[in-house]
């Protein structure tokens, strides 16, 4: 297993001040979408690639002189660096029973879906649907679905064999799946009923 060493609770440190990092941003989602290398953006303003560097990862204070040949060279009024400082980032809280019933493409008989929050559109460029799924002795085994993005499974209760591609896992209360939803994927054996468990699936905004 890798060498996990991120900790998602430790603050950034002092240099990645919050100006930096959404300038940052900014400056490498308008490069990559004129499909400019940091290379040929830095032979246009004249500012060397690895300041370029700096700047899109938030580790240094661009100057006013920088963001206009920046601007100038992507095609953007200045202002366009700062609409990600302070903007507003969504949460959803879900109370106890108060997720929305819905139904997936391909949603089988006896499958239940609770979807529990969703975030469209966002600073991530990520889209993130988490579903609580209940599987009862009315439920048909489907293992064959397959859609874009990765999915994380997460088991609370039951036991079930769950198809990744030509692998079979059996799920137990605890255990974690994660996989590229591409595959065909799904329930193939109910062992142990009801089974619940938490799907969450990551895709790609659209442009």
């Amino acid at each position: 297993m890798a060498d996990l060493r991120q900790n998602p609770h430790a603050l950034r440190e002092e240099r990645e001040k919050v100006l930096e990092v959404a300038i940052g941003r900014e400056v490498r989602a308008c490069r990559r979408q004129r499909g400019m290398t940091v290379a040929e953006l830095a032979a246009v303003t004249g500012i060397s690639a690895g300041m370029l560097s700096k700047i899109e990862n938030g580790l240094t204070s661009p100057s006013l002189t920088s963001l206009r040949s920046l601007a100038h060279a992507l095609g953007v009024p200045l202002t366009a660096f700062l609409r990600r400082y302070e903007e507003h980032r969504p949460a959803v809280h879900t109370r106890a029973g108060r997720g929305v019933e819905t139904e997936r493409a391909g949603t089988r008989a006896g499958h239940q879906y609770k979807l529990m929050g969703h975030l469209g559109g966002n600073a991530s460029g990520v889209v993130v649907e988490p579903y609580l799924i209940t599987l009862s002795e009315s439920s048909d085994v489907f293992p064959t679905f397959q859609h874009g993005g990765v999915e994380t499974l997460y088991m609370l209760e039951g036991v079930v064999d769950y198809r990744h591609g030509d692998r079979l896992y059996r799920l137990e209360p605890g255990d974690t799946l994660f996989f590229d939803a591409d595959a065909p994927h799904g329930p193939e054996g109910l062992v142990e009923l009801p089974a619940r468990y938490l799907s969450i699936i990551a895709y790609p905004q659209l442009p």
